[in-house]
């Protein structure tokens, strides 16, 4: 094989490389954004944006780049390798910093993208010695576009679910370096004198790169401790999140990307109003029942308390969640191992999946479902959710909901329940309790025949919190937490997740 050959094939693999450690490089800031602030669509399409002018910006200043182009090249990949490979790392220290998140990712968005943008004309000047202007072209785009391929099929199958975004970050670093190294070894001559600075700071960037995937788990555990308060006796990410539980004298506590779950010292309040609540009120009586989330096996707890229960269904995405649950002995002591009960069956799976696929009716089907903070959670506060959900019901059956908070986030609740409304259900009853951990939280019962909901309450199952006196009064709103305005929610129109997003940040969560 010839020299030239050698060098041609150097820049292919470079294209290749460049492609699929670029459009990683972009999904891992805009996924690592995501799981800290939620939205994705807005920040997707705001990394997309910010990124694109980037590179359109870093295409137009390659230009002004003479001299020995090799070395540049390789400088420039170095850079690129440094930025993007620790770009994840620095949005995690920034967002424990606090004010400086924002700032960060949009400069680290701007400083790949930059980069990024200056590749592809580096790579076809380079190839002009070896091909026509045309075929260089198609040859540098096409090996690009490919490593782009691998890369959008690599990253939600592979990488996340083996590394997390965190590590993945680091480890497309090295995989960058190593356009360095390939290009090094054929460019000898074209390298000159610069080849010691070369190899001096590739070396330099591959150590901090490698140290830091070595050095992963202790980074994320001191990244939690500053996190979260309390002693964090387990954490993990999964593929569909971070999964964080923390230990504080009495109080255990779960997070999933940082959202609270649950805490020990009043979790009761919270299940005995999504569960004891509407059995008090549910007219016939209760054989099936049907749990989306509660993965945690806390609402199977409360139900377990009703014999005439024959079988409760739990629906969970994330399969590690519900293992913890059975095997966690923080989590057994509080679910008092609620999940191997011979009563409950266990589907890991999506809620909507699980609704259109399953033509079996349930008596009671709880929601309890993580908050609507991004796209994919709002469309399961969808009017087209809630009218196949009433498919799954009995004729006399009864739905009910956790519906985030009527105070901190008004418009987000009221939206849930005019979504509810809509989608054909005959009588719909908002209700709200006090959780210290929470606040004030809302829920909502709902039947699609009238006669399901009874007037008056039946005598309450043994309670922490719950008494009969107060049930109608957990009916009550204050003034300031009605708009009874707001939007439905729709599939095409997710507006519950601008509701959402803007209550809470009101309130600077």
């Amino acid at each position: 094989m010839t020299s030239n050959t050698k060098q041609s094939k150097a820049l292919v693999h470079a294209a290749f490389v460049a492609g699929l450690c670029s459009i990683v490089y972009e999904l891992l800031i805009a996924t690592t954004v995501s799981y800290f602030l939620g939205d994705s669509v807005t920040y997707f399409s705001l990394t997309i944006g910010l990124y694109m002018a980037a590179m359109g910006a870093g295409s137009y200043c390659s230009k002004y780049v003479s001299g020995n182009l090799v070395t540049h090249f390789l400088l420039l990949e170095v850079l690129l390798a440094a930025v993007g490979g620790l770009s994840v790392p620095m949005l995690y220290l920034s967002y424990v910093a606090g004010d400086v998140f924002i700032p960060t990712y949009v400069v680290c968005t701007l400083a790949v993208g930059f980069l990024i943008g200056m590749e592809i004309p580096f790579l076809t000047r380079l190839m002009e010695d070896f091909q026509a202007l045309k075929s260089n072209i198609a040859n540098i785009l096409s090996f690009d576009y490919v490593g782009a391929l691998i890369a959008t099929i690599a990253f939600p199958f592979f990488l996340l679910p083996n590394f997390g975004n965190y590590q993945s970050s680091l480890i497309l670093g090295l995989i960058n370096l190593s356009i360095v190294v390939v290009v090094a070894r054929y460019f000898k001559a074209e390298l000159s004198g610069s080849k010691s600075k070369v190899k001096t700071v590739c070396i330099a960037v591959f150590l901090v790169l490698a140290l830091g995937i070595v050095m992963t788990k202790f980074a994320l555990e001191r990244w939690d401790d500053a996190l979260f308060n309390g002693r964090i006796v387990h954490a993990e990410q999964t593929v569909y999140q971070k999964i964080v539980i923390t230990q504080e004298r009495d109080d255990t506590r779960m997070f999933l990307n940082g959202n609270i779950q649950f805490s020990s010292v009043d979790e009761h309040r919270y299940h005995e109003a999504l569960v004891v609540y509407p059995m008090a009120y549910i007219a016939q009586p209760v054989k099936r029942v049907l749990l989306l989330g509660a993965g945690d096996g806390l609402a199977v707890k409360q139900l377990l308390k009703y014999d005439g229960i024959q079988e409760i269904v739990l629906v969970d995405l994330d399969q590690r969640v519900v293992e913890l649950a059975q095997e966690n002995p923080y989590l057994t002591r509080l679910n008092e191992n609620s999940l191997e009960h011979k009563k409950v069956t266990l589907v890991q799976g999506d809620a909507f999946g699980y609704l259109d696929e399953n033509t079996q009716a349930f008596d009671l089907i709880i929601s309890d479902l993580p908050d609507p903070n991004n796209i994919s959670l709002a469309r399961l506060y969808t009017r087209h959710f809630y009218r196949l959900l009433s498919t799954r019901l009995t004729q006399n059956g009864v739905f009910v909901t956790q519906a985030t908070s009527p105070y901190y986030a008004t418009k987000a609740y009221w939206s849930i329940v005019n979504t509810i409304r809509s989608a054909g259900f005959s009588v719909v009853t908002p209700y709200h309790s006090d959780i210290p951990s929470f606040g004030n939280w809302g829920f909502v019962m709902a039947a699609v025949d009238a006669s399901s909901i009874m007037q008056e309450p039946r005598t309450l199952a043994s309670t922490q919190y719950l008494n009969e006196d107060m049930l109608a009064s957990m009916r009550i709103f204050a003034k300031d937490v009605m708009y009874e305005d707001a939007e439905v929610n729709r599939i095409d129109k997710p507006i519950l997740l601008d509701y959402y997003l803007e209550g809470w940040r009101t309130y600077g969560y």
